[in-house]
């Protein structure tokens, strides 16, 4: 049941593959109304909340705060988990944390494993790595289970199989559970699942987790979800393996607090998750006999050296900024090439590659702010995706003509003379391309001039713009040259 990953490495660009994508009208539907669904309830139960100013900032001062004294954080996080039993390990890469947890399930005896929803495990491509050792894995989150039966690819962070609505859904499960006679209510879909996830929990003696806070103090990891089967991969086997970013940690017990009001409001709209799991170490008699945990870094020591895009590691993983981007509303998180899709996705998965993939994404928002605006932890993302696109250039060189075309600009700015002459040489430019229509609205105290019109298309470079918009012409007389007669008027 193996699929092909989102690898940024192999990615096309995100403006191909949007251009695709928007032709899905059945996608770009179910996108739009899960994000719309989800969003309100957001809203009410964020209004709601007299205190949500300070939780937030509260929150963003713990996670820069942990960011900050990261390697003090880690290390007292693994004293702490290993002092309970636990074995904590260290992975570098995907390629390393994969080897980790493949010799760590083939230990245990195990040909099987169940898993809670991880993006972490999906950023290392675990499951490709544990079929080309022989171990199946099976996922237990119900949309997780939904893209694995369907070998399909996440397209969200907290709601995978966003993309997918009932119908899709029902096919899958007949198709791949053999169940012909399978009703179409929610509670028919999820009984299915749940009939087919209960035998691999019950077998099933190796389980792998993600992880959404490490807690340094006592040497916890915190799990928040809403169906239960995670507490059932975190409490039946005999192994579990957590695979966690090195970032998720925090420094004290009492930090969950705020962090916990924000993350299940932000992401789904709930006051809060129904399953909330705290672990640390193995405790006789009571859960698994063996705990690990793999704490990966994958590119966020290089993220955590940049002061200005060290913000982004800040990110407790609520989708939020998706579900208010408005062009991830329009796209759906395929385009994205990576596992993580919309505005978190655009600043993240570029630094986590070194800036060596995935350039096109930090072009992937309009800067409208609306991704700042919702965030839980108040990341500044349109100012980090500015910061990235200056990278980018940086990267290509100056002579792109990209750059050459800003340089020149930059030099009409600077001069009067130079600008007046753009100005002319721009209007003969365009002359041949303009749709003229008369002007429907003359403006109070101006002479109307003629003709205006909109330019449907631009040749070679400019044509990125007039895609997807038209570009009105530029008027016959500007502003300033109508203000100098005037004066002399």
């Amino acid at each position: 049941m193996s699929r092909i990953p989102l690898d940024p490495r192999t990615a096309p660009p995100f403006q191909a593959a949007a251009k695709a994508l928007l032709g899905d009208a059945q996608l770009r539907k179910n996108v739009r109304h899960a994000t719309d669904v989800i969003q309100n309830k957001r809203r009410k139960l964020v209004e709601e909340k007299q205190d949500w100013q300070l939780l937030r900032e509260s929150a963003r001062q713990i996670r820069a705060h942990a960011l900050q004294h990261l390697d003090v954080y880690l290390d007292e996080f693994e004293r702490n988990f290993t002092r309970a039993g636990g074995t904590v390990h260290w992975a570098r890469d995907a390629a390393e944390a994969q080897r980790i947890v493949v010799g760590l399930v083939k230990e245990s005896g195990s040909s099987e494993v169940i898993k809670i929803k991880s993006m972490t495990t999906e950023e290392v491509q675990l499951n490709n790595a544990l079929e080309a050792a022989g171990i199946h894995a099976y996922e237990t989150d119900l949309a997780e289970l939904i893209i694995q039966l369907g070998e399909d690819q996440p397209s969200h962070i907290v709601v995978p199989a966003l993309h997918k609505n009932r119908a899709q859904i029902r096919e899958i499960f007949r198709r791949t559970m053999n169940l012909p006679d399978l009703g179409d209510k929610p509670a028919d879909l999820a009984d299915a699942a749940r009939r087919f996830l209960r035998e691999k929990f019950l077998r099933v003696k190796t389980a792998v987790s993600g992880a959404n806070f490490l807690i340094a103090e006592t040497g916890g990891i915190c799990i928040v979800e809403s169906e239960g089967n995670g507490r059932m991969c975190l409490t039946l086997p005999d192994t579990l393996i957590s695979v966690v970013g090195i970032e998720k940690v925090i420094p004290r017990w009492q930090d969950l607090e705020p962090l916990i009001q924000l993350l299940p409001r932000s992401a789904t709209g709930e006051r809060m998750n129904p399953y909330n799991s705290l672990w640390s170490g193995v405790h006789p008699g009571d859960g698994p006999r063996a705990m690990h945990v793999v704490l990966l870094d994958n590119g966020r020591t290089n993220v955590l050296a940049d002061s200005e895009g060290r913000e982004t590691l800040q990110c407790i993983r609520c989708a939020a900024c998706q579900n208010a981007c408005p062009v991830y509303r329009q796209t759906g998180g395929h385009a994205y090439g990576s596992v993580y899709a919309g505005p978190i996705g655009a600043i993240l998965t570029p630094q986590l590659m070194h800036m060596e993939h995935s350039q096109t994404l930090p072009y992937a928002s309009s800067l409208c702010g609306a991704c700042y605006e919702v965030c839980p932890v108040k990341i500044n993302i349109p100012e980090v995706l500015i910061h990235l696109r200056n990278k980018v250039v940086e990267q290509n060189g100056w002579y792109t003509p990209e750059s050459l075309a800003m340089k020149a600009v930059a030099a009409a700015f600077r001069s009067e003379r130079r600008f007046r002459a753009a100005q002319r040489l721009g209007r003969i430019a365009e002359s041949p391309l303009v749709k003229s229509e008369k002007q429907k609205f003359s403006i109070v105290g101006q002479k109307q001039t003629g003709n205006t019109g909109w330019i449907g298309w631009l040749p070679g470079l400019l044509g990125g713009w007039t895609d997807t918009r038209d570009l009105q012409a530029m008027p016959e007389e500007t502003f300033r040259d109508w203000w100098e007669k005037r004066g002399k008027a």
